[in-house]
């Protein structure tokens, strides 16, 4: 019965049941900067021709802080292709990736992954 249960929750979640954080997957890549509990930032770098290994990020806000290209390859085998410039800002929904660096440039941003909204009455963030 445990195992039917264990297997059928494992179905649900589907691809990104499996999917590690980035930090462990590519620690080499990923540095935690801060982590509270409503937030961890995240100082990610790599160079042209480099790929992350699959991972999963809760939802995000990225800040470019170089210029780059890259494909995030996702779990289904979708390629998406993104470009980005040095200020720019995007918002992502939680997503499990596996990231390559098809530019001339090395990457270099700050991803900021939501844990959680502050409650009132104790300003704490609640888990999500």
């Amino acid at each position: 019965m445990i195992r039917m249960v264990l297997g059928l929750g494992l179905a649900l979640l589907g691809p990104c049941a499996g999917a590690q954080d980035a930090v462990v997957t590519d620690g080499d890549k990923y540095k935690v900067v801060l982590e509270n509990p409503c937030v961890r930032v995240l100082d990610y770098r790599d160079q042209p021709g480099e790929k992350t290994h699959q991972h999963h990020h809760p939802g995000f806000v990225l800040y470019a802080l170089s210029a780059f290209e890259r494909t995030l390859t996702l779990p289904d085998g979708k390629v998406l292709k993104r470009s980005f410039k040095a200020g720019d800002v995007m918002w992502s929904d939680p997503q499990t990736h596996i990231g390559e660096n098809i530019g001339a440039t090395p990457t270099h941003v700050l991803i900021v992954e939501l844990k959680g909204a502050p409650t009132a009455d104790t300003g704490a963030c609640a888990g999500r």
